[in-house]
């Protein structure tokens, strides 16, 4: 009797287990799942981070490393001065001066344009006709790239042929000069706002963020619209309003085209900038090209960064019992269980 019939199997052919033989091995050269994900991050990300090496990376390490030398950015003759130029910085008056007008333009434009930007989105979020069309009028001067919006100010405040002076004409005042002091300031502060409309469209978002329920809920409890809007709207749309300070923050301390552009820009046309807008960088600029100082500009490129960095850090501390978020992160992360949950 064979081995078939003993087992009450049918003897044929033997079939090789699909966990055993050559067919399940690995085939020579094969990469691993392991590896072969390895290979596609660093071929996706490749570009990438060679392009952050070459054009920030370096450039960050090569400044770092002027701010220490007085070189010109021309001859070879640079040489190791230490922190000589960061002393300069905080002693020079015209460079502490700069700074502080800096601070100040930062102080006076952020929470203008941020509110000019919520009172536009609170008007078109609400239900009118054309609101798409209003929409798209305030957002269009955002999408001007801030080169053409300098010219256009420009062209508009020019004292002779300027479309404001003009106006003023035909009520009988005389042409005002409002690219110098001391008009200057408030040209460059409309030209600022001049692009409200992005913030419009982050604190519209923020708005349609909101539940209608908890409004509506507000309302039968005999809430005011001002108290719906200042106990409501408000709290919950802090994290929006915040973000929009801090990227404002960041963009004013660093504040330069708009200035340079609407008066020469050319390293001979800084002299000519209004004393009230010879900000930070434009100091920063005159020192590079002007005065050929590499060094001494690069020490203030790293103190500014070092200022806006301490300035974040301030306004993130200070923002604690002012920003309402809807879900903490120690609630997020000590999320009470639930019966039958893990």
């Amino acid at each position: 009797m064979s081995t078939g019939q003993l087992t009450g199997r049918a003897a044929g052919p033997r079939v090789p287990s699909p966990s055993s033989g050559p067919a399940a091995r690995p085939a020579r050269g094969r990469l691993s799942l392991r590896a072969r994900r390895a290979r596609d991050f660093y071929l996706f990300a490749g570009p990438w981070m060679l392009g952050f090496l070459a054009l920030t990376a370096y450039p960050l390490g090569y400044a770092l490393w002027l701010s220490f030398t007085n070189s010109d950015g021309l001859s070879d003759n640079s040489r190791f001065v230490g922190l000589d130029n960061y002393r300069e910085v905080f002693t020079d008056p015209e460079t502490i001066s700069s700074l502080a007008r800096t601070g100040l333009f930062t102080a006076v434009t952020v929470p203008l344009t941020i509110l000019a930007g919520l009172i536009m989105a609170v008007l078109v979020n609400r239900p009118i006709k054309a609101r798409g069309l209003f929409r798209t009028l305030l957002y269009l001067p955002a999408v001007v790239p801030p080169v053409g919006a300098a010219l256009t100010f420009k062209l508009i405040f020019d004292r002779d042929s300027g479309a404001a002076n003009g106006a003023l004409d035909s009520f009988g005042v005389n042409g005002v000069t409002w690219l110098v002091d001391p008009y200057a300031r408030y040209v460059l502060i409309m030209l600022t706002m001049w692009g409200a409309g992005n913030v419009m469209i982050i604190s519209l978002a923020g708005l349609q963020d909101i539940p209608k329920e908890v409004h509506e809920a507000a309302r039968m409890d005999g809430a005011s619209p001002w108290q719906s809007f200042t106990r409501i709207t408000l709290p919950l749309l802090s994290p929006v309003l915040f973000f929009q300070v801090i990227t404002g923050v960041i963009a004013a301390l660093q504040s330069f085209a708009p200035l340079l552009i609407a008066l020469d820009p050319t390293p001979a046309g800084v002299g000519n900038v209004p004393e009230s807008n010879y900000f930070f960088m434009i100091n920063v600029f005159s020192q590079y090209f002007a005065n050929g100082r590499y060094g001494y500009a690069s020490a203030m490129l790293w103190v500014l960064f070092v200022t806006i960095m301490a300035v974040t850090f301030l306004l993130f501390k200070l923002s604690k019992g002012a920003v309402f978020y809807s879900v903490e992160p120690e609630q997020a992360k000590n999320k009470p269980r639930t019966i039958g949950g893990k």
